[in-house]
């Protein structure tokens, strides 16, 4: 397809107001609607990795979306009752077919590509970590829009009816939201009793991802792999279908879709732990002698390095030879529902801690120091704030000599109760001898690093649960 081809082609087609379409209600849902991909590490202008991941989950409506306008545009003869004169040119008809799906595939491709610019402007100014892994993530979304047009225009072809766009974008967004719903998805629980659900094989043939959470989390190279595959065999029906003359040839073009699904399935991953996987090369620790963080968090070792060794240093001083000997974020990607699991040896902390989030100097020291006497057992994924909380604040007080509160725990009222419940327990632990003090703080360290006993208890001198 020449240069004067495309230009026309441009010039008289819906394409680049696809495009444009596609791109202001990704960056209007983007930046008009308040939601998780503006809080946390893992925001869509953080890093690499989560700006792929978020734009990737856009998909959910803008594949529809594509879908649905490529039906549109494969009306385009129909409308304009000229398909009995097409066919009777000399000009080949997968000539017209190229220079329509090539149009549409430009202007698609290249209104993902300027939303994922928009976002890659931005992470740099936000990340020192730079690498190319987010990259398969943002061509497979580019080549899921590409094929959802073309596999909408040899529909809209096929079936030349003003009701087949709107019912090809309501379908293709039915089968979105199964895929991320009860058909894509099993029902199991967790070790410690908790409700929780996993992805299918079959959930990764939708263009979306599930909602990113954590910064260190990527795809797998299977699954690239996998939809590739998918994507190809749903290109080639819709170009099938849109130079198919009979309805046989109509029929036969459904099976490179067909085949294409069943290749797909057999390369996709079946665990779920080999989906969505721990980016090592972004987890690969940064230290600064006892204080270590992530690879992708690299610029903020300075502002951890000073707090997380004097929370040490106050720790070996109050359990002497029991105390953790290193600060560590924690690059552990657990599913949802599962138990946090802790160090006796290593404060493991996460920025995405309300306590440690907005944390800064004496604050993140106390912080650190929190999470290396009582880390929390909430199962991941859940918010919960109740005895944890209590046994924190008292540990922390007995470790630095004074009881408050700390960030994180609001509102207000919440603060009253945490004082409430934590300082009488912080009065009678403070009077007894060192030798009971130093029992109860290792029975309360021991069932709060287990996740097996209620530490507020053991502090208290009751038996853990």
């Amino acid at each position: 397809m020449n240069t004067r081809v495309l230009s026309i082609e441009l010039r008289r087609s819906l394409a680049p107001w696809a495009g444009a379409v596609l791109l202001a209600a990704a960056l209007g849902f983007l930046y008009l609607i308040s939601g998780p991909w503006w809080r946390g590490t893992a925001t869509w202008t953080g890093q690499w990795t989560s700006m792929a991941l978020w734009t990737r989950s856009l998909l959910f409506y803008l594949w529809p979306l594509a879908v649905g306008l490529g039906a549109l545009q494969g009306l385009r003869d129909h409308r304009s009752r000229m398909s009995e004169l097409l066919t009777s040119t000399s000009r080949p008809a997968w000539h017209r077919a190229a220079a329509l799906t090539g149009t549409t595939a430009l202007s698609l491709a290249s209104a993902f590509a300027l939303l994922v610019l928009v976002g890659a402007v931005q992470v740099l100014g936000n990340t020192e970590y730079t690498h190319l892994g987010w990259l398969p993530v943002s061509l497979v979304g580019a080549f899921f829009l590409v094929a959802g047009s073309v596999l909408g225009m040899g529909a809209g072809r096929a079936l030349p009816s003003a009701l087949t766009p709107p019912a090809l974008a309501m379908g293709a967004f039915v089968f979105t939201a199964l895929m991320h719903m009860s058909l894509g998805r099993t029902r199991t629980t967790t070790a410690a009793g908790v409700p929780s659900t996993e992805p299918k094989r079959i959930s990764l043939l939708s263009p979306a991802v599930q909602e990113v959470r954590d910064v260190l989390v990527t795809l797998s190279a299977p699954v690239h792999v996998g939809q590739t595959i998918w994507l190809l065999g749903m290109a080639a029906t819709g170009f099938a279908l849109l130079v198919a003359a009979t309805s046989r040839a109509r029929l036969a073009a459904l099976t490179p879709v067909l085949a294409g699904a069943v290749i797909a399935l057999l390369v996709l991953p079946s665990d779920p732990r080999r989906m969505y996987v721990v980016d090592e090369a972004a987890a690969e620790p940064v230290c600064d002698g006892p204080v270590c963080v992530a690879k992708t968090h690299q610029e903020r070792l300075a502002d951890v390095a000073g707090p997380g060794k004097e929370a040490l240093r106050l720790l070996r001083g109050a359990l002497g030879d029991r105390a953790p000997v290193s600060v560590r974020e924690n690059t552990a990607v657990l599913p949802d529902g599962a138990v946090p699991q802790w160090s006796r040896t290593t404060v493991l902390f996460d920025f995405d801690d309300e306590i440690i989030a907005a944390a800064q100097g004496e604050e993140l020291t106390r912080a650190l120091v929190a999470q290396g006497m009582v880390p929390g057992c909430s199962p991941v994924g859940w918010t919960s704030v109740g005895r944890d909380t209590f046994a924190q604040t008292v540990a922390v007080g007995w470790v630095l000599g004074d009881l408050r509160p700390l960030r994180g725990t609001e509102p207000a009222s919440w603060r009253r109760e945490v004082d409430a419940e934590s300082r009488p327990a912080w009065k009678e632990l403070t009077a007894l001898p060192r030798a009971e003090q130093l029992a109860r703080i290792n029975a309360m360290r021991a069932a709060a690093l287990s996740c097996e006993g209620d530490a507020f208890d053991a502090l208290n001198g009751g038996a853990s649960r």
